[in-house]
């Protein structure tokens, strides 16, 4: 019998989707400590297995180093468990007695999640977590080339979610995994807010969904060594945030900018710590392995090691080697240096001083539109300042590793696996996307009148009154045509000053 996989699928997200729905007004009802304790139990039952499911995803994607992998599946478990205590994102968030106004917290609803296959594990355990944490349900639409490790985490999750009290279908997947499927959860009436991890590939469609999108993109972030930088734990954090995983993850460094009178030193500690300075040759060979004529990255050439890189393109690295480099003058389409590289591999820039080299990293981080992270490496904080305020980039970290500080694990961003994408358009956030992103905020406010007078009005108010002789008891019929009357003249005012 001849199976339609896109039919299939399209049936599987409906349901899915109609369920989620039903499940989640339920879920809707569940008071933050209930929730709280879902999540809780949801995290002690994938630690059990961080291990076994950063050595599976490995295996079955062949992107970056299990060990890495492991790290990360315990940082969502344990220290983004540990942020998440005691917030509150559901009921009552905030309340000013004072000024008599509330914040209530209200879910979205449902959740499509697209995940990518660099980090499918513990991507999946954050958006699960931070979805129960603020009352929503998700959907998950695995990827394909990391589905049976999605597949696996997130039956754990499911198993151990249920048995403590989550509606079912409240947390699901798709089992028969299509484009056609993921766009019908995308469209389906039932969803309501659809988050987009690394698979860039299917922006397009989620706009067209018309729904709004959490766009947790690629990057291509530089970082600047400023010449007042402690130039070892610059280059120090930069090996180390490259090597992480073997460069996979979007806010690590692509490109190193340095000021030209601290160049020659930079370059002779990158070479103590094994960097490995390419010639132009092997450059030109590296980059045509790097990417297809089409564009696309070339299988095997992502999240690979920087010895296994050199091997494949015939450079005589040494056998040690943590991160090739190519130097570069300038910022080109036709230039494989410019773009991405989800891989231990830098170009290097040279430029005269902070301010050129302020020009080459907003060329950086605008030449593939998402302008994601920048990392300034640097003493002076007059110069840091004016990189913040200039940079059209959604986070700018300062003297750290752009992959651990991105996620928030050595500065105190939000801890997240999911970074939004910078100011171009193609998500909501640049956030670090929380549990905060997953709501919508309903705002109370009282009155401050009476009926005996106007007891903490505002000033324009108590002026309207008294200019037009209308009585403070606003709650007569007349007084209330009359306030009518003042809001109508004020609008008409407005309106032909605008005209002149």
């Amino acid at each position: 019998m001849i199976v339609d996989n896109d039919l299939l699928s399209i049936q599987q997200a409906r349901i899915l989707a109609e369920n989620a729905s039903m499940a989640q007004r339920k879920l809707a009802t569940f008071s933050q400590e209930q929730l709280d304790e879902i999540v809780e139990r949801v995290a002690d039952a994938v630690e059990q297995h961080a291990d076994a499911l950063a050595v599976m995803s490995r295996e079955e994607t062949d992107y970056g180093r299990w060990q890495d992998k492991q790290l990360k599946n315990r940082f969502v478990c344990r220290h983004v468990r540990e942020q998440l205590r005691g917030m509150r994102c559901v009921g009552v968030i905030g309340e000013d007695r004072e000024k008599h106004i509330m914040d209530i917290g209200v879910p979205v609803g449902v959740v499509v999640a697209l995940c990518p296959s660099t980090s499918p594990v513990s991507t999946a355990v954050y958006t699960t977590l931070i979805a129960i944490k603020s009352g929503n349900a998700v959907i998950f639409s695995p990827h394909p080339r990391a589905a049976k490790s999605m597949g696996k985490v997130l039956d754990i999750m499911i198993e151990a979610a249920q048995s403590h009290g989550l509606p079912e279908g409240c947390l699901s997947y798709l089992g028969t995994v299509t484009k056609s499927g993921t766009e019908e959860l995308m469209r389906h009436a039932a969803t309501s807010l659809i988050m987009i991890s690394g698979v860039p590939g299917m922006l397009k469609a989620a706009h067209a969904a018309g729904k709004p999108v959490i766009f947790g993109g690629t990057g291509n972030g530089p970082a600047f060594i400023e010449r007042t930088a402690d130039i070892r734990q610059a280059v120090c954090d930069i090996i180390r945030s490259k090597t992480f995983d073997n460069g996979i993850a979007p806010s690590a460094e692509q490109s190193i900018v340095v000021d030209s009178c601290i160049a020659q030193q930079v370059r002779s500690v990158l070479q103590e710590s094994g960097a490995y300075f390419m010639t132009e040759e092997e450059s030109l060979r590296l980059g045509e392995l790097l990417f297809c004529q089409n564009g696309r990255r070339r299988t095997g050439m992502v999240g690979v090691s920087a010895a296994t890189l050199a091997r494949k393109a015939g450079i005589s690295a040494p056998q040690n080697v943590t991160v090739l480099i190519a130097e570069r003058k300038y910022v080109s389409d036709a230039d494989p240096y410019s773009r991405e590289l989800l891989s231990p591999v830098l170009a290097f820039y040279v430029e005269d001083d902070w301010m050129h080299a302020c020009e080459k990293c907003i060329e950086l981080l605008l030449h593939e539109r998402n302008a994601h992270t920048l990392v300034i490496h640097s003493g002076d904080e007059e110069v840091i300042r004016q990189f913040a305020l200039k940079k059209p980039v959604g986070r700018m970290l300062v003297n750290t590793p752009a992959t651990l500080g991105g996620m928030g694990a050595t500065t105190n961003l939000f801890p997240s696996m999911i970074l939004g994408s910078g100011s171009a358009g193609f998500g909501i956030t640049s956030d670090n996307v929380s549990p905060l992103n997953f709501i919508y905020t309903r705002k109370v406010g009282y009155g401050e009148g009476s009926r005996d007078g106007m007891h903490g009005a505002s000033p324009v108010a108590e002026k309207a009154c008294a200019e037009s002789g209308m009585s403070n008891d606003y709650s007569t019929t007349s007084t209330m045509q009359t306030v009518q009357q003042i809001l109508v003249e004020a609008i008409k005012a407005m309106n032909s000053s605008a005209d002149r």
